[in-house]
């Protein structure tokens, strides 16, 4: 997430009660995870195991519980819970801001767009032309939706990220500033579900069509042309490349790439990356052809084993 005006490295401590080390005027522009952060961003790290990758990120400014020395051209916040500090900055620029309507004032709706009786549409969502929402389905603060978007009832777009810190106290939640992206000529099919980015945004590219019952995680990018079937669920920070076909109830697990053009047959489950251009099947997911003969030799087992 930008901010809407930079702010200091003075300022950012004062937020999060840190102690600065650097210029005292060093400039933040924006806000990130680790794994989505560009310069001029702030990001936090707080377990040994990641310091060196935060440290020498594109991240300007890190939040660190550990005094360490501060690389060139960076700044720092010392904090003993650099995850509350980080949070206290996404409450600051980011905070929930409750809706007075059923569409918000400042929603900004494009010609020729139709809302349907009982859909929500948040603070700050922009949905453009030719566009139709229908009954009950809610459009988080912040969305963007492009033209020609069809959205059908009951889905939510811009759910929070499922995304919790474990503590001996239980779960802490990371608070998500992020966004959803639905771009031209998308459709979303009833009951879905596509959450908002922790700090990026989550993207459905365009021409994408949904069935009903799809749910996306927070920071996923899928591509353009893409069909998702029926009872799908794609874990966050994922990448789906152009012209994926995913049949129903496929399951993508996190941090993965799916290659363009690849088919995923109904069923399956994908927990790794995998090359474009071919058809996969089972759980783990393999290229369907191997999967077949493994399930025919399968088939005759019992009668090989009668000869033992």
């Amino acid at each position: 997430m930008k901010f809407i005006a930079p702010i200091t490295l003075v300022e950012a401590a004062s937020i999060t009660a840190s102690e600065a080390i650097g210029n005292s005027g060093f400039v933040i522009t924006g806000i990130n995870e680790i794994h989505m952060v560009e310069p001029g961003d702030v990001t936090f790290v707080d377990h040994p195991k990641y310091y060196s990758k935060a440290l020498n990120s594109k991240a300007t400014t890190v939040i660190i519980n550990k005094r360490v020395d501060c690389p060139e051209g960076k700044a720092l916040l010392l904090n003993d819970d650099p995850f509350a500090a980080y949070i206290a900055l996404v409450k600051k620029f980011r905070s929930f801001e409750a809706s007075s309507a059923q569409i918000s004032p400042t929603a900004v709706i494009g010609e020729g767009t139709v809302i349907q009786p009982g859909a929500f549409i948040g603070n700050h969502v922009q949905i453009g032309r030719n566009c139709l929402i229908h009954s009950n389905v809610s459009i988080y603060d912040h969305s963007i939706i492009g033209d020609d978007v069809i959205i059908h009832s009951n889905s939510v777009i811009g759910a929070d990220a499922y995304y919790f810190q474990k503590k001996p106290t239980g779960y802490r939640k990371m608070e998500s500033c992020g966004r959803v992206i639905l771009k031209d000529k998308v459709e979303i099919g009833a009951l879905c579900s596509i959450d908002k980015g922790v700090s990026g945004d989550t993207i459905i590219d365009e021409g994408t069509k949904f069935d009903n019952h799809v749910q996306v995680g927070h920071d996923t990018y899928i591509g353009k042309h893409c069909l998702i079937g029926a009872h799908s669920a794609i874990a966050g920070v994922t990448r789906i490349e152009d012209d994926v076909i995913l049949w129903g109830r496929v399951s993508v697990n996190k941090d993965l790439v799916i290659g363009k053009g690849a088919i995923i047959l109904a069923t399956s489950g994908v927990d790794k990356s995998i090359a474009g251009g071919k058809t996969y099947f089972g759980t783990p997911a393999i290229e369907a052809r191997k999967k077949w003969r493994e399930l025919a030799a399968l088939r005759q087992l019992p009668q090989f084993m009668k000869k033992f």
